[in-house]
């Protein structure tokens, strides 16, 4: 039996619905396009400086906070409480840059430092109700089931905010109104979204007499755990290295279009939540371990197909943006699957009553990833996009070779669990 109702995994599944409305709209596709062309003055040579210092900012300080929150849970803070005041906060700060003009730099950089980390937090704070939900056979599952029903909420705010709200020719004062005023039904989007999981959910508290665990308690006591963190640490940055600069490698490397970016999100986002619940089925069959392991190969195969994708395009006489399509799909089914996954595992190995700076620990380490990322960008510069993914398939295979090395029977077969 599941520790928590249906009720309440569904309650709890809703929140990843609600707060990928925000990274989908906001940090990836929507504002971060329209805060580098029109926020910033188009004389301006640093446009994705002053992006990069909003986004590295509010990493850093999510890095710091995260540990400390979830050391707050362990001690018996509300994590209902705590989850809502994130996500108050982020959608206010949300709906602020609304007021944000062209010219406003400064101004926006602060709105998207305060909300782009309070997401980040409540991502961690949400993360560790996972332990109370779900029993050790089924982790991987809930978790899968949560971000897989994540990524639609994702695919609906880009059809409100795309197709529906911002319908004016780009460069009008109109253009720049509605995308001013999307910020606000993105801020409503979240909360909205989010009240299941704070009207189903149970708070519950079990109080830990002991402060919590600490990064260096961590690698003092928890060898699995720390060996899991830094094996997720590197094939995690790999995703995302492929996640956040995505945009810039199929215009500048493959020449594809704005509506071909469109179609590549379309494709990710329907094939990372059917990935998602398929994974999360698989790893009830072959445990956590291979099932990351399966999603990493599964990377590794598309990061390699996009090197090679003219010699498969000329091979399946396929044009070779619509081979990359069929790549996207196959890279999404991993996104949603190694994400989820992973997750999951927090909730397996972390102790009961550290589950709490186990989740803190792992948005922590979530960032780092996001930071050793930033290499791809370098390495991006200095040879060339294509040659650049071979940092990726090194980040892939270094996580996942030292995953391999990981000898624990909960992570190669829970189903007895």
């Amino acid at each position: 039996m599941n520790p928590g109702s249906k009720r309440e995994i569904f309650g709890w599944s809703m929140y990843d619905v609600a707060n990928s409305a925000y990274t989908t709209v906001v940090i990836s596709f929507v504002y971060s396009a329209f805060f580098v062309d029109y926020i910033v003055p188009g004389a301006s040579q640093a446009q994705g400086t002053y992006w990069s210092i909003a986004i590295l900012g509010s990493t850093v300080l999510s890095m710091v906070l995260s540990p400390y929150i979830g050391r707050l849970i362990d001690r018996g803070f509300s994590k209902k409480k705590l989850l809502f005041t994130s996500t108050a906060i982020c959608s206010l700060f949300t709906a602020l840059l609304a007021l944000v003009s062209p010219g406003q730099i400064w101004l926006g950089i602060a709105i998207i430092f305060v909300s782009n980390a309070t997401w980040m937090l409540g991502e961690s704070i949400n993360a560790s109700f996972l332990s109370d939900l779900a029993s050790k056979k089924n982790m991987g599952l809930v978790s899968g089931i949560a971000w897989g029903v994540g990524y639609l909420g994702g695919l609906l705010s880009m059809v409100i905010v795309v197709l529906l709200w911002v319908s004016a020719a780009a460069g009008t004062p109109e253009y720049v109104a509605q995308n001013q005023s999307a910020m606000i039904v993105m801020a409503v989007f979240f909360m909205v979204f989010s009240l299941p999981t704070f009207l189903l959910v149970k708070d519950r508290r079990t109080p830990n007499p002991n402060p919590g665990m600490t990064l260096f308690t961590m690698v003092q006591d928890h060898k699995l755990l720390t060996q899991f963190f830094i094996a997720f640490t590197f094939y995690m940055a790999g995703m995302q290295a492929i996640i956040k600069f995505i945009g810039i490698y199929t215009s500048s490397v493959l020449g594809m279009s704005q509506q071909d970016l469109i179609s590549v999100f379309l494709a990710t986002q329907l094939s990372a939540f059917f990935g998602a619940l398929a994974f999360g089925f698989i790893e009830r069959a072959l445990g956590a371990k291979r099932t990351i392991l399966l999603s990493i190969g599964l990377w590794l195969v598309c990061v390699l197909s996009m090197y090679f994708l003219e010699n498969l395009a000329a091979l399946f006489g396929m044009a070779p943006n619509t081979m990359f399509i069929f790549v996207a799909l196959m890279a999404g089914s991993g996104m949603g699957s190694i994400q989820s996954a992973s997750r999951g595992v927090v909730g397996l190995v972390a102790p009961e009553s550290e589950a709490g700076s186990s989740f803190g620990l792992w948005g922590f380490f979530v960032r780092a990833a996001s930071i050793l990322a930033v290499g791809f960008g370098v390495a991006f510069d200095i040879v060339g996009g294509r040659q650049a993914l071979w940092v990726v398939i090194a980040l892939f295979a270094i996580g996942g070779f030292l995953l391999w090395r990981l000898k624990s029977q909960a992570l190669e077969n829970h189903k007895a669990a």
